[in-house]
């Protein structure tokens, strides 16, 4: 199916919501990534997410010019022609996108939507997140309720993030004194300035999540935080005021705390970590076992086959794939997919 549009993304959470399952939203850097997921989700049944960071946007339009808009919009482009063939929905996210690179990444990403629905086209993203948590509050839904504005005109759904999540992804480290739990009074002041605005939005609470590897165990959440947030939410307001809530840094979560978190109103949870490697371990493995085959050792000629970048890709791909499907698995989303073939 076409990438989900605005109408079917929010039947999407809307029904995650209602049934307590999650999508999961997989960064990928490249058509092979992206391909990964697509598999995965659909021999899973499961409608899903791809989305893409600044450095991922960055490496996707190659080394010579570290475009992080413009690597974006090749790989929104070409899941947009070969999501048509899959049947499942999937919708197309930016990730992490700080203060000082919106006018590089976000904004470039929200001009070319714009372009395209003036001429007739779908848009090219779904969502985009607005990473204002290294701010004060005021200051990051100030941002955020201009996003918001503009956001709405266009069918674009805003994710932002209220407190910070520990650790680093994509060279965006949290400072050791940074606030990683979200408190009710946060929440409070996001319903406040965010949902007299219209449109929609995710809202990432941190519960002591930190982005990076981990054994098991090792990360140390607290999801009833996300209860507490969502009960101040709903005395205030009414529980229809309760947030769609995203999941980051959940490497080395254990199961039942994801699920814990999925019954607070999580609806969307971040993977990369573990994706990538499920990619890279494939070819680790394909290198080792193929070692005179993919150098030229002692002036022989090695084997085509075993250094054509096909042969290891293809089993990165299919690696990574499996690896969706577990978090499909995990969190609780196979053969939910809205499609109806």
């Amino acid at each position: 199916m076409p990438v989900a549009d605005f109408k079917t993304y929010c039947q999407m959470l809307d029904r995650a919501r209602e049934k307590g399952y999650a999508y999961p939203a997989i960064n990928v850097t490249s058509l092979t990534t992206a391909n990964a997921v697509l598999k995965g989700l659909a021999e899973s049944g499961s409608d899903g997410i791809i989305q893409v960071s600044t450095g991922g946007g960055a490496f996707a339009s190659g080394t010579a010019l570290k475009d992080m808009a413009l690597g974006a919009m090749s790989i929104a482009e070409h899941v947009h022609r070969v999501a048509a063939r899959y049947p499942i929905y999937v919708a197309l996210h930016t990730d992490h996108c700080q203060a000082d690179k919106l006018d590089k990444f976000v904004l470039p990403l929200v001009e070319e939507t714009e372009r395209r629905r003036a001429a007739g086209l779908p848009n090219l993203f779904s969502s985009h997140m607005f990473d204002g948590s290294a701010l004060p509050l005021k200051e990051n839904l100030d941002i955020s309720a201009k996003l918001m504005e503009r956001f709405k005109q266009s069918e674009l759904i805003l994710e932002i993030e209220a407190g910070v999540v520990g650790g680093e992804e994509d060279g965006v480290a949290a400072d050791a004194s940074a606030k990683l739990y979200t408190t009710p009074e946060d929440t409070l002041e996001v319903a406040r300035r965010l949902n007299g605005i219209g449109g929609r939005y995710l809202l990432a609470a941190t519960f002591g999540n930190v982005h990076g590897v981990y054994k098991p165990g090792s990360v140390k959440l607290k999801p009833s935080i996300l209860k507490d947030c969502q009960d101040a939410v709903a005395a205030e307001y009414g529980k229809s005021a309760c947030f769609d809530l995203v999941f980051h840094g959940g490497s080395g979560s254990e199961l039942s705390e994801i699920h814990e978190a999925l019954d607070y109103g999580v609806v969307k949870m971040n993977i990369d970590t573990d994706t990538q490697y499920a990619f890279t371990r494939p070819i680790v493995a394909h290198m080792f076992t193929h070692y005179n085959g993919v150098l030229r050792v002692d002036g022989e000629m090695g084997d085509k086959k075993a250094y054509d970048p096909r042969t290891y890709m293809a089993l990165a791909e299919a690696a990574m794939a499996e690896r969706v499907k577990r978090a499909v698995t995990e969190l609780r989303g196979t053969g939910t997919t809205l499609f109806i073939g």
